[in-house]
């Protein structure tokens, strides 16, 4: 028998007492032996037993409790998306447990059992880059344990998103370089399995086909990492190897943006004289470099408190997941700033 198998029934098999006895002794119910209750705890830790966690969050009775999955703490983005979390838990009366992956898909599976081990209410989630396979979420959906996703939209049917209008800020962001006299724009673009790596890259597309100007596909290249180191070797071998070179960068997020920059610099080249760039997220770094950084704000705060009254709402059952099963969608906001203004 593996460790991590052992049930009630396998504790009163080996102590032959029956399944309620050693329920009730591991609760420390009235009415037990304080015997049986140390033979049954003794063995229930030598066995490795652990509760069914799942049937426990679904018990009437509630921990006040939610947990929280995101990639990175550092992120500022992911950083205010906490910062709306924690205001709607806690004016309702929820702790908040917070686990970061660091974009790994083991972390992230090992973070759902965590969850799960301390019993918890809910998960508000924004999965990992390497997520591409999601039975470790569509187990508990399926046995009706309440999940909002935000951010990133999962490939699973009838789930509850909180999203921003990537799209559209993305749109905007091109048209933007378009309308200050830029015609040849690289995007920088982010990992295409997610989502809002899609729309991003969609309002890019659309925005130069509106305009009149032919969508080069070879001229969208992938940021897989989204960070500065990445997005300037990237951006100085298109400068070095693109017959035509870039008269501007729309960055799938500002880390990249700043890479872009440095590179650009780097070749000698003006920004935004020469080149223009704007990124997506709006850290707050961008007003302090120079040039400051155009890019598309997303409401961070504003996701977090969404996805969580949403989330307790569940929970408490004030509301159905039938209800939302169109994604919450939040406006974007351009930035313009001076690295994309002639």
């Amino acid at each position: 028998m593996k460790l991590e198998q052992a049930t009630i029934k396998d504790i009163a098999r080996e102590l032959n007492v029956s399944s309620s006895t050693v329920s009730r002794a591991l609760k420390d119910y009235p009415g037990i032996s304080d015997e049986t209750k140390r033979k049954v705890k003794e063995l229930a830790e030598k066995m490795n037993y652990r509760p069914n966690a799942i049937a426990l969050s679904l018990r009437k009775s509630r921990s006040f409790t939610i947990g929280v999955i995101i990639p990175e703490v550092v992120h500022f983005f992911f950083s205010t998306v906490i910062s709306g979390i924690e205001e709607v838990a806690y004016s309702r009366g929820y702790k908040v447990i917070l686990t970061q992956t660091n974009e790994m898909i083991a972390r992230e599976k090992s973070s759902v059992q965590t969850m799960m081990d301390n019993q918890i209410d809910g998960i508000l989630v924004s999965f990992s880059k390497e997520t591409t396979d999601f039975d470790h979420f569509k187990n508990l959906l399926d046995k009706g344990f309440p999940i909002v996703f935000f951010d990133r939209i999962p490939n699973i049917e009838n789930t509850v998103n909180v999203v921003v209008d990537d799209y559209s800020g993305a749109y905007e962001a091109t048209k933007h370089l378009l309308q200050q006299g830029y015609r040849r724009i690289v995007h920088l673009a982010g990992p295409s399995n997610l989502k809002i790596a899609q729309e991003r890259h969609r309002g890019y597309r659309n925005a130069l086909q509106d305009h009149g100007i032919d969508y080069n596909p070879q001229w969208v290249v992938e940021c897989t990492q989204g960070t500065d180191d990445e997005g300037q070797k990237i951006t100085a071998e298109i400068l070095r190897t693109f017959s035509e070179t870039p008269d501007a960068f729309f960055a799938n997020n500002d880390m990249a943006a700043v890479g872009a920059m440095l590179a650009c610099k780097a070749a000698g080249m003006r920004v935004p004289e020469d080149i223009g760039i704007v990124g997506f997220s709006n850290w707050q770094f961008c007003s302090m470099i120079d040039p400051t950084l155009s890019s598309v704000a997303q409401p961070g705060f504003k996701m977090g408190a969404t996805a969580t009254e949403i989330l307790l709402d569940l929970v408490e059952k004030k509301k159905s997941s039938e209800e939302f099963l169109d994604s919450v969608m939040l406006d974007t906001e351009l930035l313009v700033r001076k690295s994309s203004v002639r």
